[in-house]
């Protein structure tokens, strides 16, 4: 009898996680599972990569909690009380404070939970795949059915805003709590007061050989015929993944008279503020943000030099992939790179600051240093 395996997630946006998701389900055969794949909204780039037999499905009661969650507090309280629900009113602010004076968000989702209905199928595992996602990891624990339920930490635990309390609580009754990798382990455990046995180390999956095979498709829209050195890097434009670091290094290689052109692969809710930076620094010639690409491969085939620029990550999916394809190397020195690359071996790694960036990378260049 197959094996039935709930995985939840947010969206399938085209992203680190969301792809290692796919490769996860490689290696799941499905003449031995039955998978159903949860997502809170049923979006994303990734969607249309799915294997068909995989269920999607969307829960039909985020679209309301989603109102409660982003909204303030006092807009959440107009609404019950346009709504004439004056038990919930009261209730709302008992649950909020309470959670508020003993800095635990359970109460608080506690309250929430009661505005969402139960799954009524029941499933072998459950699995919070991008945990720590509270209204998610809250759901798995409380509205699902499943004999053995697992969180799945893809993130730096010692850089991510988590809810002590709430999360010990919850991470106490998951089955399994997975890092991605030993360094996160040994984070996770210092952060929250949790068993040494529960959490366990299960690295992401890379396809060596989908990804060679995906690196040879034409790249159509650009033009890298000319002897430019092609510096790439791959990851959701925001600040934790150091964008800016980049771009403020290549500023000081231009000025030095480096031929050097960056592509930044992804998108996010800081790219507005990269544009920016570089009009600032006027490098819209040496710059080209190319957006969310479902196969980045080829743009990482084309690399001179890929570097991670992230302040933290918690095990760099781009980083194994930029070494599939036996790229040069530079990344700064967050959580699990070591467990990837060795220093002037596979690799050159920094500190995430700009000018160890622009060092390391000017001592590449100008020593046309092979590893």
């Amino acid at each position: 009898m197959k094996k039935k395996i709930l995985f939840m997630l947010s969206t399938m946006n085209i992203g680190g996680v969301e792809k290692s998701f796919l490769s996860l389900l490689e290696y799941l055969p499905k003449e031995n599972y039955d998978i159903t794949l949860l997502l809170l909204e049923k979006k994303g780039g990734f969607l249309n990569h799915l294997p068909e037999h995989i269920k999607v499905e969307e829960v039909d009661w985020y679209k309301d909690i989603k109102l409660v969650i982003m909204n303030s507090p006092y807009d959440i309280l107009k609404k019950y009380l346009n709504q004439k629900r004056y038990l919930k009113v009261i209730r709302f602010i008992f649950s909020y404070y309470l959670s508020k004076y003993l800095k635990d968000r359970f109460f608080y989702y506690k309250e929430l939970g009661k505005d969402i209905p139960q799954k009524n199928e029941s499933y072998d595992i459950a699995i919070s795949y991008a945990s720590p996602t509270e209204i998610i990891d809250y759901y798995i624990l409380n509205n699902l059915n499943a004999r053995k339920k697992i969180a799945w930490m893809h993130f730096d635990p010692s850089k991510i805003n988590m809810n002590i309390k709430f999360y010990e609580r919850l991470y106490k009754e998951f089955d399994k709590v997975f890092t991605v990798s030993e360094e996160g382990r040994e984070k996770l455990l210092l952060k929250l007061k949790i068993s040494n046995n529960k959490v366990k180390v299960f690295k992401n999956i890379v396809d060596d050989k989908l990804i060679l095979k995906l690196s040879e498709e034409k790249i159509e829209d650009l033009d890298i015929s000319d002897n430019t050195l092609k510096i790439v890097t791959l990851g959701r434009l925001g600040i934790e993944k150091g964008q800016d670091l980049g771009i403020k290094a290549l500023n000081r290689l231009i000025r030095d008279d480096v031929n050097a052109h960056w592509y930044f692969i992804g998108d996010g809710l800081d790219r507005e503020y990269y544009q920016k930076l570089v009009k600032e620094l006027n490098l819209e010639k040496f710059v080209t943000f190319l957006g969310s690409k479902a196969n980045p491969y080829p743009y990482l085939k084309m690399a001179d030099i890929y570097v991670q620029t992230s302040r933290h990550e918690g095990y760099c999916i781009a980083l194994a992939e930029a070494k599939v394809l036996n790229k040069l190397i530079l990344t700064t020195d967050f959580t699990g790179a070591k467990e990837q690359i060795i220093d002037g071996y596979n690799g050159v790694i920094c500190s995430a600051d700009e000018f160890d960036i622009y060092e390391k990378l000017k001592k590449i260049i100008v020593n046309n240093l092979k590893i």
